[in-house]
């Protein structure tokens, strides 16, 4: 078992040294490798949203010029704009955001927040669990054990000195064992609420107690300490709520399909804490935060209801992301392991698809505008007649983001997502 720092013993400043090293006393360092040289020398940040459950992107991201959307939608399709609260927020001529999400708007205005519109894995599993496994290992289809992507990133870095070779690169806010960050290479996890209680974390209460009593003052870093920890004491209750207010099957599905990922409402809670402990070690430069709740089978609602809070959430948690990550050359990036069918079903839910949004927010992206393909959603052009196709592979998505933040080389690149092709179409996805 872990042994915890003497809590009674710990300056503020001491603490303020550690913090990202023991994540206030909640944290389960993994395993410790030698780096492996692979990376230019960038300072960028990388921090990734993963929203579990397959999140509805033509919720989030509306595209109301198209009248196929309205037809296979007439329950909970997103109102075209007209201005008003109750309809969508217009982006550009065909797409627009969903009005719980207005706090994104003005990052579209001001251009640094872009998405890809029908992205996802080449492999048309329909299953979350084989899903997110393929998104995190970077390997579509491979079912065997492998380290995460982002672990293994970790591990693939130029810029440290020798003497910091057990230096850790990454950390992750919320889950106990994300498989994103599963491997040999250090990285920090900091559990919370069910992912916490699992992982035995909330056990030393001496310890959790003296470090909120260290971080007692009125100065920001101490309100934003306080409040992830409440957000972390407050999720396994949360959760609980939510699952006696669907109970049934679907709920025990969605359940499963969150991974011990909390709700969206909890995520920007998540973000500010993520955010201390990545300014507390400029070595921390690889993000990650995730969100359950998002497998909308029934009741999904349309600018009011179960998915609308999450967006809320969602937009609130990003915005708060841009605010603490807006040097040059970071990025924020939002994925789901697939998207959700075209059309509603007859309980005004959606279920699994396969294309799906992913978004992206920082100073360098070529923002105010989409990339990649989008071809509408008449029928001849859905996947299996029901789904977005995925017309970019996530993988070359997420390897024009590592060339923009970690100035990674082709046969990094390689290493890092075999058997991905680069996709010229997203060049201009990142301003030079």
């Amino acid at each position: 078992m872990k042994q915890f720092f003497n809590p009674y013993r710990l300056s503020r400043r001491h603490a303020l040294q550690q913090l990202a090293g023991y994540a206030g006393a909640w944290a389960a360092p993994m395993a410790f490798a030698q780096p492996q040289g692979r990376s230019g020398n960038t300072s960028g940040r990388l921090v990734l949203v993963m929203l579990r459950g397959a999140y509805d992107g033509l919720s989030a991201l509306v595209p109301y010029a198209d009248p196929d959307y309205y037809n296979r939608r007439p329950h909970i399709a997103i109102a075209t704009p007209d201005g008003t609260a109750q309809t969508a927020l217009k982006l550009d001529d065909r797409f627009a955001l969903h009005p719980a999400m207005a706090a994104l708007r003005p990052l579209w205005q001001q251009g640094v927040m872009a998405f890809v519109p029908a992205a996802g894995s080449p492999e048309p599993t329909r299953s979350h669990f084989d899903a997110q496994y393929y998104f995190e290992s970077g390997i579509p289809g491979k079912s065997t054990s492998t380290a995460g992507w982002m672990n293994r990133l970790a591990g693939l870095t130029d810029d440290l000195p020798a003497a910091s070779a057990q230096r850790i690169a990454a950390v992750g806010v919320g889950e106990a064992n994300p498989a994103i960050l599963a491997g040999k290479a250090p990285v920090q996890l900091v559990p919370r609420g069910q992912a916490a209680t699992r992982s035995g974390a909330l056990a030393h209460d001496r310890a959790r107690q003296a470090m909120l009593n260290l971080y007692a003052g009125d100065d920001a870093l101490s309100r934003n300490f306080r409040a992830g920890a409440q957000s972390r004491m407050q999720t396994a209750e949360t959760l609980r709520s939510d699952m006696a207010a669907t109970p049934d099957m679907s709920a025990a599905e969605m359940q499963a399909a969150n991974n011990g990922a909390g709700p969206a409402r909890g995520l920007v809670l998540d973000a500010r804490h993520l955010a201390t402990l990545m300014r507390a070690d400029p070595g921390l430069r690889l993000g990650f935060l995730s969100a359950g709740g998002w497998d909308t089978h029934a009741n999904q609602g349309h600018v009011s209801g179960q998915l609308a809070n999450n967006l809320a959430g969602l937009a609130d948690a990003l915005a708060q992301l841009r605010r603490d990550f807006s040097r040059p050359d970071d990025v924020i990036v939002v994925a789901s392991e697939f998207g959700r069918t075209c059309a509603e079903n007859g309980s005004r839910g959606t279920d699994h698809g396969h294309g799906n949004a992913m978004w992206l927010i920082g100073s360098r992206v070529q923002g105010g505008r989409w990339h990649g393909g989008w071809d509408g959603l008449a029928s001849g052009n859905l996947h299996e007649g029901r789904d977005l196709p995925v017309r970019n592979d996530y993988r070359a998505v997420l390897a024009q983001v590592l060339r923009a933040t970690h100035a990674m080389a082709p046969a990094a690149l390689d290493e890092l997502f075999p058997g991905f092709a680069w996709d010229g179409s997203l060049d201009g996805m990142f301003q030079a």
